[in-house]
């Protein structure tokens, strides 16, 4: 019955017209069991395009470092020194805050086997927990959305501040929100004038209950995006009102476990060390914006933060002051009770490359193993497929 409603969703003209009345990703609902209040919550944050992690966390003291990047490798002037031999580059100044604070974990050499370097593969195995050769349609948050409740009605347990939901966050029976102003996005559902119930068609009865769903959805969050209205000043633009939008809702006593958002920008092939500042800064004070405004509202000893990006960039720089696609990465994680913060594991290994790539060292799967099991409280493989062994970070 369920693969007949989905393909119905999928096919139907009131599907494809979704924008006109109704979020086209909306194909399920979620609600998690519990109250709001001691939830912990997990924000996750995608830098798009590839990040270039050898000129985010820098072994300054590695000869070949400067060898493969003689025109865009950072000095120590370029570097806020993070122990004798890394560095972080001078734009990220909040991160060193974090960092300094003793909140941020530093996972080197992050990725996964066989891995793919197109933008939209790679970023689907991320989102999807899936290996190399395997094509899932569901994400591991959707998925975990899932394994805690079957036929519920509250979409707003999971949020991605964005107009559109990333794979990452829909599973087979349940899904999150998109959404990035509360206010707009009550008035587009109640601006539609829509009338679906006809109890002879299952299929309408279904969309009409998921409608309802997302009315109701709508309704819950911009009633608690209006008890807390942040003073703080997050960077101006797309990036910063979503975070904003989350400091609100999780100060607010949300329900809502999963946050999710992005920030684009970073497939930096020409002219990097420019643009990556540019972007560096605006996550940055972004990040430490986020975490102070948590902070100060009691919140931040139950959130947890990722920062991760689809794939690194090649070691070598390239003929225009850029960098291509690569493979492993680094991975920021963010919070008060963390175990082992500062730099969690070695640099990356640049005398044993792979065709001028880092060879991964930690799968990403153990990152998010750790995520469910010791901080959302979770059977990690049940929502990811198979055993992968939780790290120490938390």
């Amino acid at each position: 019955m369920k693969n007949s409603r989905r393909h119905f969703l999928k096919h139907s003209a009131l599907a494809s017209a979704g924008t006109m009345f109704i979020p086209s990703f909306l194909h399920g609902s979620s609600e998690l069991i519990g109250a709001a209040k001691g939830y912990k919550k997990v924000v996750i944050i995608q830098l798009s395009g590839g990040n270039d992690g050898l000129n985010t966390v820098v072994p300054y003291r590695n000869d070949l470092y400067y060898k493969y990047r003689p025109n865009i490798g950072l000095k120590t002037s370029d570097l806020h020194t993070l122990t004798d031999e890394v560095g972080i580059n001078n734009n990220l100044t909040g991160l060193k805050y974090l960092y300094d604070e003793g909140y941020l974990s530093i996972i080197n050499q992050v990725g996964y086997p066989n891995p793919n370097r197109s933008h939209f593969r790679s970023m689907d195995i991320w989102q999807t927990a899936s290996g190399s050769d395997e094509y899932l349609n569901e994400g591991w948050i959707g998925r975990y959305l899932d394994s805690q409740c079957s036929g519920c009605d509250k979409p707003y347990h999971a949020i991605e501040a964005d107009d559109t939901l990333s794979l990452a966050m829909k599973g087979k029976n349940n899904t999150g929100l998109a959404l990035t102003n509360a206010n707009k996005f009550k008035q587009m559902l109640n601006e539609q004038d829509v009338h679906l119930d006809h109890a002879e068609n299952e299929n309408l009865s279904y969309l009409n209950k998921i409608y309802t769903s997302t009315q109701m959805s709508a309704e819950y969050v911009f009633d608690h995006s209006k008890i807390y209205k942040s003073k703080k000043e997050y960077p101006k633009g797309a990036f910063g009102n979503s975070l904003k939008l989350i400091a609100e809702l999780i100060i607010s006593q949300s329900e809502t476990k999963v946050y999710y958002t992005s920030l684009t920008g970073f497939d930096t092939h020409v002219g990097q060390k420019g643009r990556q500042a540019r972007l560096f800064e605006n996550y940055s004070e972004g990040l430490k914006t986020l975490v102070l405004d948590l902070k100060e509202n009691n919140m931040l000893d139950d959130t947890l933060i990722m920062t991760f990006s689809e794939f690194g960039r090649r070691v070598k720089e390239n003929a225009s002051r850029g960098t291509d696609h690569g493979t492993a990465n680094n991975v920021f994680i963010v919070g008060r009770k963390l175990k082992k913060p500062g730099i969690y594991n070695a640099m990356p290994d640049l005398v044993n490359l792979d065709k001028f790539d880092l060879k991964y060292q930690v799968d990403f799967r153990n990152i998010y193993a750790t995520m469910l099991e010791k901080w959302m409280d979770v059977d990690s493989s049940k929502i990811l497929g198979k055993e992968f062994k939780p790290l120490q970070f938390v």
